[in-house]
């Protein structure tokens, strides 16, 4: 049944001047924008009884704000009520665009120094996921991020994650190094045997590529833990300095 025009919120063209997105940006700039408001104008229409901003604001909500919307598939998003195709694409181009933004600016990279570095980039979209994810850190010569891909959703071990997925990016951008990053979705942050295998395939494929694996950092709500802090499956490093 149709929703009655009493509970319909009202469109963004009978909203007052200041309020709608569009000419809040002409007048104030991108940056006076919301979340909500700078999404509301890349889906540009709502539905039957819902406006753009109400959509906008369900769909972060939906994801849990930008963060969780910038890891969503086409799949996902065209899941929500009232987005379909076309706004899904639109929205996931516009959040790709903003990562190569990024990617194209050197001295605003940032630089890995410590596992610490690792947790400071990712914990905001990984610690809360209800699966398990794993992410590839790419570096350059200097340890920088180049980007941070997404390789695989589900149940992380060397039983099913595929060695060449991981190092696909990094053969085709020519990065030397990579970071393996993945979560725990039960909170603690202690690798597994399973996690210490996969470490150890990953660090032997990455010597016959010619690609360093760094590290493998586990992530959860409990904080993280290095592997390579810890000596599981990586080999051990020389031994230290007498003083």
């Amino acid at each position: 049944m149709r929703e009655s025009a009493a509970v319909c919120q009202p469109l963004i063209r009978d909203l007052p001047a200041d309020e709608r997105p569009r000419e809040r940006l002409r007048l104030r700039g991108p940056g006076a924008l919301s979340n909500a408001e700078l999404l509301a104008i890349l889906l540009r229409t709502g539905s039957m009884g819902e406006n753009v901003l109400a959509l906008a604001g369900r769909l972060l909500s939906r994801f849990e704000g930008l963060g969780g919307l910038g890891q969503a598939s086409l799949g996902e998003l065209c899941g929500v009520k009232s987005v379909g195709e076309a706004k899904a694409a639109q929205v996931l181009a516009a959040l790709e665009l903003g990562k190569r933004i990024i990617s194209t600016q050197p001295d605003q990279r940032t630089t890995i120094r410590s596992s610490d570095d690792v947790f400071a980039l990712l914990f905001a979209d990984m610690a809360l996921l209800p699966q398990e994810h794993l992410k590839v850190v790419l570096l350059n010569t200097r340890n920088q991020v180049v980007s941070v891909q997404d390789v695989y959703k589900g149940n992380v071990n060397s039983a099913v994650v595929r060695v060449g997925e991981v190092f696909r990016a990094a053969v085709r951008e020519g990065c030397p190094s990579i970071i393996v990053v993945h979560n725990h979705p039960s909170g603690d942050p202690a690798p597994s045997a399973e996690d210490a295998a996969l470490t150890k395939q990953l660090v032997e494929a990455g010597r016959m590529l010619g690609i360093e694996l760094l590290d493998h950092v586990v992530i959860a709500r409990g904080g993280h833990r290095s592997l390579k802090d810890l000596g599981l499956g990586f080999p051990p490093g020389p031994p230290a300095a007498r003083p």
